[in-house]
């Protein structure tokens, strides 16, 4: 505040009034998005390391194809240029991260286009969509190539690095040759063989699957950087990976037959969708009770899906699910206002007085 003086020598006061927060923290979306980038990279690493070529290729034409879409979309409409806030880049990334390795390149591009079109795009842009945009555009992506998509393979191929998978160059609208390694992964083996993955290769990610299910370490890791950095809510994965294994555990406990809580929470894509996709900040609840309630429901919804359900997984489903509950969450966990009374209070309070 400052003092100034008009004509007359009355002095009035220099303010600027701003509604709340009054207070903030200096740290803007795309230093958030760059955190977030930085957090996931450990475990795309991995992913190459894994997979070889196939799965580098893989993340760089979902990123690019994000982002030019972006870059064109915004032309298009005359917003403001927001490539530079890297949260194109976070969707290209994550949608490649829950792709088999081997997946065509041609409907990567396909899907990246569809994440920031669909899913970001056709909501208003950052800020305004309902669902998480990545994980739309996988379910476009499962939708529309449901072969390709549930075609995995096999880890740490011979000559990864030289070549690449025979499916990833394959020609758009043609039959991809066969592959020459495949592998089912862990929770297929389970839900269809009856097999059971040791724990350490699920924690380590040596296992066929998705680029995103290569390191449950690494993600959980990056998610524990970006909580001590602030830029992520702790309280949805606690919640989400709490439900797993307590609802896994008591299933278990009851019919061994059922998936071990160590299983379920190390397998498939719960730790990328738990700690990256559910903990987006558009897409998920604001309130303390309403994050809660999310991890709840998303935790209780993947282990439904993944025991009775057709498919062997269902983390990418229960965030979708549990995105279009969040503003009926948000309504009905709003907090109470200081000096309110609730309508039933008051009620017994006026017949008292009466």
């Amino acid at each position: 505040m400052s003092m100034f003086e008009k004509q007359g020598g009355q002095k009035y006061l220099d303010m600027e009034l701003r509604t709340s927060p009054h207070y903030s923290r200096g740290v803007d979306v795309p230093q958030i998005m760059r955190n977030v980038v930085y957090a996931l990279l450990p475990a795309a690493a991995m992913s190459v390391y894994t997979f070889g070529l196939s799965a580098l290729a893989l993340f760089l034409v979902t990123t690019v194809s994000a982002v030019l879409t972006e870059f064109i979309l915004g032309r298009l409409s005359g917003h403001d240029n927001t490539v530079g806030d890297f949260s194109a880049v976070i969707t290209g990334l994550l949608l490649g991260m829950t792709l088999p390795p081997g997946f065509p390149l041609w409907m990567a591009a396909a899907g990246g286009a569809i994440s920031i079109a669909m899913g970001k795009f056709m909501f208003g842009g950052l800020g305004f969509n309902v669902f998480n945009p990545a994980l739309l555009g996988r379910a476009f992506l499962q939708a529309a190539f449901p072969v390709a998509i549930t075609t995995w393979d096999a880890p740490f191929a011979p000559g990864r690095f030289i070549e690449m998978i025979n499916t990833s160059l394959a020609l758009p609208f043609m039959t991809p040759p066969p592959h020459a390694a495949t592998g089912a992964t862990p929770l297929a083996a389970l839900k269809f063989d009856g097999q059971v993955t040791p724990s350490l290769e699920l924690l380590l990610g040596t296992v066929s699957g998705s680029a995103g299910e290569t390191s449950a370490l690494l993600l959980a890791l990056g998610g524990l950087y970006l909580a001590a950095r602030k830029m992520l809510d702790w309280r949805i994965p606690a919640a989400m990976l709490g439900t797993v294994v307590v609802l896994s555990g008591i299933l278990h406990t009851v019919n061994p037959q059922y998936p071990s809580p160590v299983f379920m929470l190390f397998s498939g894509g719960l730790m990328l969708g738990a700690v990256f996709m559910a903990t987006d900040m558009v897409t998920s609840p604001v309130t303390g009770r309403g994050v809660l309630m999310f991890g709840l429901l998303t935790g209780v919804l993947t282990v439904v899906i993944r025991i009775w359900g057709g498919l062997p997984e269902g983390v990418m489903y229960a965030i979708i699910l549990g995105n279009a509950a969040t503003p009926l969450i948000n309504s009905h966990t709003q907090p109470r206002k200081y000096g309110t009374v609730k309508p039933v209070k008051q009620k017994k309070q006026q017949q008292g007085g009466a």
